[in-house]
């Protein structure tokens, strides 16, 4: 004994030390008693403290004591220990380097740092272990394979705490070293595997490969399987195997996996003694297993096997282990899934009392006792789903109330446990109707949705339930006629609407707020307290609207609105600021539309005073520093000052800083930084603003969900970039990471439709460029817009400026080119129809046979595309929102998939029926026609060699003079003409002249080239249709040819034609009916006197018999009595004076007696029997200058009001002419007696206009008689 020392005073001290400390510790390695192990320390540092420094046998000495400190702390687990031992190193350091036992000091001293680096994480312990490991290694003393095993240890332990991968590639590098330097049978090889196999899931976890996944399965397997059954760490290794074979279940979900989980946990909960402290863990182990294959296969032993081993596990825990209240609450989990299946009201109460319990056991401050919580509220709600007891509702919200209460602001599980009391007081509500509970519930879930990410697949499962909360909200408020606080109730059912339509994106729900909060404002007086932040509300909601559907009128008005707002709010609240950023967002608006500078500018600068107006820490701080960095931008690209650009990353970077991670709203503020980056990039050029937008992009759409309707527009902007990198670098990769990031973005929805439109343009540049394969890919995404962009809601004068604003014609030109450059023609056809005369098929599909329908969907179909027709719907936003969800029903049914949606070229094909079609596209690099021969041909290319852009206009700008010339634009007897009179400008050529060279222009370039293809395919005569688009819109093409083989007419579009042949003939003599109107005068006083018309209606009369004929002449043809005659009737003639509006198509009328019937009038007729109408006025078949492809001209009017085919005029008929016409066609259609065919109209025209060449009349009177429809 070392206490019996001085009592051996003849021994050598240092040597009598030494015995003692050796019988110590053999003593203690026999007892394990602690008293053992202190007697051989104390000796070690006895025989330490009398060895002299620099003494031969010092070093082995602090050996010996650095050992003793180790096999304490392996004992005690006191680090201070760990240091001792490391701290003998300085002087142990001294071995020499050539002395064979250097390589395990060295050894030993790595590992024992390693392990004080595991605990206390000093990056100088791990490179300092790690260098003396790596010199241990190159000595070539000692076992290598332990070396490598403790390399590869700390290795790992260094990227645990650093997260460097190259240290996890050198762990597993080393691990597999030391492993294949130790044999099978070698005692310490099951530890290297399982080293091994701990940085290969380490690995897998990091990078996701399955080779790691699989690796690391098979390494501790092998370990397993080298450990013997009685072996102390079989039980340890099979846990570890278990988490492998976790991992590669959660990733690829084998059975076969489960299975072997389920064995290996068994197998090491079935090896561990009953006394050992693990078993209760390993039997929780085994139920969670068990838990694991109910979920999977649903079988009743696995339940019944998971409910067994939590009882015994919670047996075998004490009352006071730290552990027992998870058992319990483990044990409470698998009652429940009993109860779920036998719906026995014991196992719920059992389930309860044990969650009741868990949390009895859990001290308030315990991170565990907040999950406890939230399971004792789902359990207090099951009872009550059971029983319909209020105190359980009550006690659930109360556990409920504290989990949350306990649940700090970012802990990732204060979502869930927010929307579980969310659910609680919806119940609540449902049950007391207390509005309190309700206005709870809504901001609860509304904290819900802001805590869940972007992306999150549950995100819009959460918004669809605030939507639900805030429905029941709006329905509450409904009735607030008699409430005495009604302006701040319609203000918060005003929100409600307004919060529904940012989440789910619907018009009616805008519509409403709209309504809501116009309504609160009218009652608010001036000094109303809620005054400007109603204002604020009506500015949002207009803002919005605008956005949407680009009504200028509701710019200006939400201008006023925030200018009102902001004079009612002092400038020292924080709501001034709000104000000011919404007034600089609509002047901003403004720009974008009108690009007018000083809205920019001013807009910046109301910017610049909201950020200086609102404190550091206020919510909306980074939201204004957003809007302001956008405007910086913006004035960037216009003026080009890079001061501007630098402002915009400065503001953008300071707004994304203020925006945590996580953040629902991240994503719009890397946006609008990536965007400035992108902007200095293409500016400065360096790769680094390149690769840093590009990255911000990714993120933006990494936190974008499916169903979020920016998205697409995300998607866009990243496909911008890579297009940028591709442009830079001709990676392979980044060019079809373009085209496949737009083509998923037109998958989806698109808030911005115009946006997307542009957006699609930039892609068929990119692919013109570099992959025309995908232009027409591109192009039908752009096309497919088009409803969206022209939305039916709107007024057609709204929709115009759209298609001039966004210049839809010439797009329509551009993409057929394209199709014909990649031969794919009927492409070319299905983008045409879908661009030509877009609003005009808008009309025609409003009046849709509904016959085929089931009758409650035709009926409402009906009613909701008339009110949208007449343009009678009190809320058109709502009409359409209707509408289109009931057109989403309808094909949901087989056989109607495709029901009012764009006709595919083997449908369009079918015009043809009654011969060919011919589309004339004129584009600046090359005019083409495409010929339809018949239903089952392939179209034809046919190259206008001889025909550009510069000639077609140049004959049409000739046409124009001439008809000026003439006088053409009126219908007037022939005396006021001025035919063959030479002018100046047609160096001193005659009209007649002029006109005879244009015609033969036109056969030698357009038309001959047209019929050498018909010929050779074999159609030499017979019905022709023209579909001219662009420039060649309204050129006499009907009238160049010398012959008269073909009988021509044309179409707006190729669905008119469809639609013509689809409509059946009346069969009654009611519908039969056939109407004359004449005005040869349109007041009493003999105003616009037109001569002819009397001779006309005379002659017609003399020629369809009554009772079918009904004539109104003189004062008789009023407008009522006109629009009444012609809803009734089958077919029509107008002769009377005409006056079109090139500026505004749709405020173009037909002079009547003392009124007008518009174009607009027409457009909104709904005619069931009309089969032809023969418009003799002027310019009846022209339309607007700028939107030559829209068809809104008389004749393409009454096509969409319902008639099958109609004669009209480019220009001006002359008065004489019009009875000379109207006779012979009649007499044609009504030959014999016969009942007369709308098809026959274009024959009978082709004969009246050879009776007026007969009489050797001026080209330009018999030229604009032209045929349209069948």
């Amino acid at each position: 004994m070392i206490s019996n020392f001085k009592e051996a005073p003849d021994l050598d001290k240092i040597k009598f030390l030494q015995i003692r400390a050796t019988l110590w510790g053999n003593k203690y390695e026999k007892s394990g008693q602690v008293s053992d192990l202190e007697e051989q320390l104390k000796a070690d540092l006895y025989i330490v403290y009398l060895t002299p420094i620099g003494h031969p046998n010092r070093v082995d000495r602090l050996w010996n004591l650095s050992r003793s400190f180790m096999n304490r702390y392996d004992k005690l687990g006191d680090t201070g220990d760990l240091e001792a031992a490391i701290l003998t190193w300085d002087e142990r350091d001294s071995t020499p380097h050539e002395h064979d036992t250097r390589a395990v000091r060295l050894l030993e001293f790595s590992e024992f740092l390693g392990m004080l680096y595991y605990l206390q994480g000093n990056p100088e312990e791990i490179d300092i272990a790690l260098k003396a490991g790596e010199e241990a290694l190159n000595l070539p003393h000692g076992d290598r394979a332990s070396k490598l095993q403790n390399l590869a240890i700390l290795f790992r332990y260094r990227y645990e705490r650093q997260g460097d991968v190259k240290d996890l590639d050198a762990a597993v590098k080393t691990a597999q070293e030391a492993l294949d330097l130790t044999p099978d049978e070698h005692s310490a090889r099951a530890g290297r595997l399982r080293n091994l196999g701990v940085s290969l899931i380490e690995r897998y976890r990091r990078l996701g490969d399955v080779k790691d996944l699989d690796a690391a399965v098979q390494t501790d397997q092998e370990a397993v399987d080298l450990t013997p059954i009685w072996h102390s760490t079989r039980a340890g290794r099979l846990q570890h195997l278990v988490v492998s074979l976790t991992e590669r279940y959660r990733k690829l979900g084998d059975s076969n996996d489960l299975e072997a989980i389920f064995q290996r946990e068994y197998e090491a909960a079935m090896l561990t003694p009953r006394d050992d402290p693990n078993r209760a863990g390993r039997f929780q182990n085994v139920a969670a297993s068990f838990t694991a294959r109910y979920q999977k296969f649903g079988r009743v032993e696995d339940r019944d096997g998971a409910l067994f081993m939590n009882e015994e596990a919670l047996k075998l825990t004490p009352q006071d282990h730290t552990g027992r209240a998870d058992r319990l609450n483990n044990l409470a989990a698998s009652y429940i899934s009993l109860y779920h299946d036998t719906r026995d009201l014991h196992d719920l109460e059992c389930s309860l009392q044990l969650s009741q319990e868990a949390v009895e056991l859990t001290p308030r401050e315990h991170p565990n006792r907040v999950g406890h919580l939230n399971t004792l509220g789902l359990r207090f709600m099951d009872r009550y789903d059971r029983m319909g007891d209020m105190e359980d509702l009550e006690s659930a919200l109360q556990t409920q109330r504290e989990a949350v209460n306990l649940t700090p602001q970012g802990h990732p599980d204060r979502a869930a446990r927010l929307r579980e009391m969310s659910a609680t007081l919806w119940d609540r509500y449902e049950k007391l109707e207390d509005p309190k509970d309700l206005d709870f519930a809504v901001q609860t879930q509304r904290e819900v949705v802001d805590l869940t990410p972007q992306g999150h697949s549950d995100r819009s499962i959460y918004l669809q339930r605030l939507s639900v909360y805030l429905e029941a909200r709006c329905r509450m408020l409904g009735d607030l006629n008699d409430h005495p606080d009604r302006v701040g109730r319609l203000k918060t059912l005003a929100d409600s609407f307004w919060e529904l339509y940012n989440i789910r994106g619907k018009i009616s729900d805008l519509d409403a707020a709209l309504g809501t909060v116009q309504e609160a404002v009218a009652l608010a007086p001036q000094s109303h307290s809620d005054r400007a932040s109603l204002l604020r509300i009506l500015g949002g909601c207009l803002r919005d609207r605008y956005q949407t559907f680009g009504d200028l009128k509701d710019n200006e008005v939400a201008i006023q609105t925030y200018v009102q707002a902001l004079e009612l709010t002092a400038q020292e609240l924080p709501e001034y600021a709000v104000y000011l950023q919404g007034l600089a967002a609509c002047l901003r608006d403004r720009y974008e539309r009108l690009r007018n500078l000083a809205d920019l500018e001013a807009a910046l600068k109301m910017k610049q005073k909201a950020v200086e107006l609102i404190p550091s820490g206020h919510p909306h701080r980074a939201q204004l520093l957003r809007s302001l960095s956008t405007s910086f931008r913006d004035r960037y690209r216009i003026l080009r000052d890079t001061e501007d650009l630098n402002a915009a990353i400065q503001t953008g970077q300071e707004a994304v800083d203020l925006v945590p991670q996580g953040d629902y709203s991240r994503a719009a503020y890397l946006q609008t930084l990536a965007a400035s980056l992108t902007d200095r990039y293409r500016k400065l050029g360096d790769p680094k603003d390149l690769e840093a937008a590009l990255q911000m992009k990714k993120d933006a759409v990494d936190q974008s969900p499916p169903e979020d309707p920016v998205r697409a527009a995300r998607l866009q902007n990243l496909a911008a970039s890579f297009r940028d990198r591709y442009e830079k670098f001709k990676d392979p990769k980044d060019m079809e990471t373009v085209h496949m990031l737009y083509i998923d973005s037109f998958k989806l929805f698109s808030s911005a439709p115009e946006n997307s439109w542009a957006q699609a343009l930039r892609w068929v540049s990119f692919a013109e460029k570099f992959q025309p394969s995908y232009c027409v890919l591109a192009y039908m995404s752009a096309f497919a817009l088009l409803p969206d962009i022209l939305w039916i809601g709107n007024s057609i004068p709204l929709r115009h400026a759209a298609m001039r604003r966004l210049n839809i014609q010439d797009a329509t030109s551009a993409a057929i080119r394209t199709c014909i450059n990649v031969s794919d023609l009927p492409a070319a056809v299905q983008l045409l129809e879908q661009g030509l005369a877009t609003i005009f098929q808008q009309m025609l599909q409003l009046k849709t046979d509904v016959d085929v329908l089931p009758p409650e969907q035709g009926r409402t179909l009906m009613d909701l595309s008339s009110q949208l027709y007449n343009e009678t719907a009190s809320n058109p936003f709502k009409v359409v929102d209707y509408r289109n969800s009931l057109l989403h029903d309808i094909r949901k049914q087989p056989g109607f998939e495709y029901f009012l949606l764009p006709k595919p070229y083997n449908v369009l094909c079918h015009a043809s029926k009654g011969g060919p079609i011919v589309i004339l596209n004129a584009h600046p690099d090359h005019c083409d026609g495409i010929i339809i021969l018949n239903p089952t041909s392939e179209p034809v290319h046919v190259p206008l060699l001889s025909v550009t852009l510069p000639l077609l206009k140049s004959q049409r700008d000739m046409l124009q003079k001439l008809l000026g010339h003439c006088n053409a634009r009126t219908r007037e007897a022939s005396s006021s003409r001025l035919f063959g009179r030479p002018e100046h400008f047609f160096l001193s050529k005659t009209t007649h002249e002029c006109f005879e060279e244009m015609l033969e222009w036109l056969w030698t370039c357009v038309v001959c080239p047209v019929y050498k293809v018909l010929k050779s395919h074999g159609i030499h005569d017979g019905r022709l249709w023209w579909l001219p688009t662009g420039a060649f819109t309204g050129l006499p093409l009907h009238a160049s040819s010398p012959t008269d083989e073909f009988i021509h007419s044309y179409t707006a579009t190729l669905g008119s034609l469809l639609d013509a042949y689809a409509k059946k003939s009346p069969t009654t003599s009611t519908a039969q009916k056939f109407a004359v109107i004449g005005v040869p005068h349109t007041d009493p006083n003999g105003s616009n006197s037109l001569k002819g018309v009397s001779q006309e209606v005379r002659k017609i009369a003399s020629i369809v018999k009554e009772p079918i004929v009904q004539c109104l002449e003189g004062e008789q043809a009023t407008a009522d009595a006109v629009k009444l005659q012609i809803q009734n009737c089958s077919w029509a003639h107008l002769a009377c004076h005409g006056s079109q509006n090139l500026n505004e198509p749709t405020k173009s009328y037909l002079r009547l007696y003392e009124g007008k019937l518009e174009l607009g009038t027409i457009l909104r007729m709904h005619l069931v029997n009309a089969q032809f109408v023969f418009l003799a006025a002027c310019e009846t078949a022209m339309g607007d200058a700028k939107l030559v492809n829209e068809s809104f001209h008389f004749g393409g009017a009454f096509i969409a009001a319902g008639f099958r085919g109609a004669i009209g005029t480019l220009w001006s008929m002359n008065d004489e002419d019009g009875p000379i016409v109207a006779e012979v066609v009649y007499s044609h259609l009504f030959r014999e007696g016969q009942r007369p065919q709308a098809s026959d109209a274009a024959q009978a025209l082709q004969i009246a206009v050879k009776e007026l060449k007969k009489r050797k009349v001026a080209y330009e009177r018999w030229i604009p008689f032209i045929h349209m429809g069948v």
